[in-house]
């Protein structure tokens, strides 16, 4: 790829990375603040990494709960992953190596701005560039969240929750002009997000709306 299409995947990609950054912050503070020390969310940012898992996690953690109940609370929110990985498998790039570094770089970011580029090879380009930075960004956020600790106050006035779907939104504008067969998914899938989030906890609606994936079926060539 060229230069000036990377510096453009590097541009395109800051927005994200920033807000990224922002929330690790948040994080970090949050977990210091409720008492966790700050090697936790640290080293959870580096061998979890998975953002809303993690404040979900942390969130058992500060409320009483283990550490089993807290990974397991992860994993669950963490499972849509496991469909994310199925849209990316094929521009990860060859060798094991490859293949298990970008399966810790899966992330809603990653994904939604490695499937709006228009062809494989500014894909796999664009799911390194943003998955790097963001991991990167992410975890520096977090330490210095932790290292701040409660000189953030609280950090819930900030506004952050809107930043993440904004850029999400932003990122999947042109795959819902283009197909009928998406358009469909994502209106059945946030309708039914919308419909269970007074009654299921926090990140389980992501979840949920993984149902609207029943309308868009396989239109491929045979």
């Amino acid at each position: 790829m060229r230069t000036v299409e990377r510096t453009a995947l590097v541009r395109d990609s800051a927005l994200v990375w920033f807000a990224s950054g922002v929330v690790g912050v948040s994080f970090g503070a949050i977990a210091v603040t409720g008492g966790l020390p700050v090697w936790v969310p640290v080293v959870m940012s580096l061998v979890v990494y998975a953002g809303s898992a993690q404040f979900s996690a942390v969130g058992v953690l500060l409320a009483g709960g283990g550490p089993v109940a807290a990974a397991a609370t992860g994993l669950l929110l963490n499972t849509r992953t496991a469909a994310f990985s199925l849209a990316v498998a094929d521009i990860l790039g060859p060798g094991r190596v490859a293949r298990l570094l970008g399966a810790h770089l899966v992330t809603d970011e990653t994904v939604a701005f490695a499937l709006a580029q228009p062809d494989p090879a500014r894909r796999r380009e664009a799911f390194w560039v943003s998955g790097l930075g963001l991991f990167a960004v992410w975890n520096t956020g977090v330490l210095a969240g932790a290292l701040a600790g409660d000189a953030l106050g609280d950090t819930g006035t900030y506004g952050l929750d809107a930043a993440f779907p904004a850029v999400l939104v932003a990122l999947v504008l042109p795959a819902l002009r283009e197909s009928s067969a998406i358009r469909r998914s994502a209106l059945l899938g946030a309708g039914l997000a919308l419909a269970v989030i007074p009654a299921v906890p926090a990140g389980v609606p992501v979840l949920v709306a993984l149902a609207g994936l029943v309308l868009h079926g396989d239109r491929r060539p045979a």
